[in-house]
């Protein structure tokens, strides 16, 4: 028998997991040295993002990395959102001189 599984359609897949709506906050409350990466906290949004085989492979290695010569066990989901909150107060501090901005203008 050569059953396929049965998979969630895209409304169950784009649901919120809270009935709490996200909370707003304004860009001047925060300043880039409040910024952290959220941690090990339960979240309530989700998005998807796909990347290629190369940077899979980079963002484990950097994982393995953190955790072998660092004693610093983080999931990959951890490193990524650090790595979004370093690169915000990059962009909200150097504006167009941030590594987002300049980089982004190579592509």
């Amino acid at each position: 028998m050569n059953r396929r599984p049965s998979l969630p359609g895209a409304a169950e897949l784009f649901r919120l997991t809270s009935a709490a709506p996200a909370p707003e906050v304004s860009s001047d409350e925060v300043t880039p040295q409040q910024r952290r990466g959220s941690g090990r906290t339960k979240h309530t949004t989700k998005i998807t993002v796909y990347v290629s085989d190369e940077e899979l492979l980079a963002l484990e290695q950097a994982r393995l990395v953190l955790r072998g010569s660092h004693s610093l066990a983080v999931d990959r989901g951890r490193v990524v959102r650090e790595a979004i909150a370093i690169v915000l107060d990059d962009l909200e501090t150097l504006g167009d001189a941030s590594l987002l901005v300049r980089r982004l203008r190579e592509q």
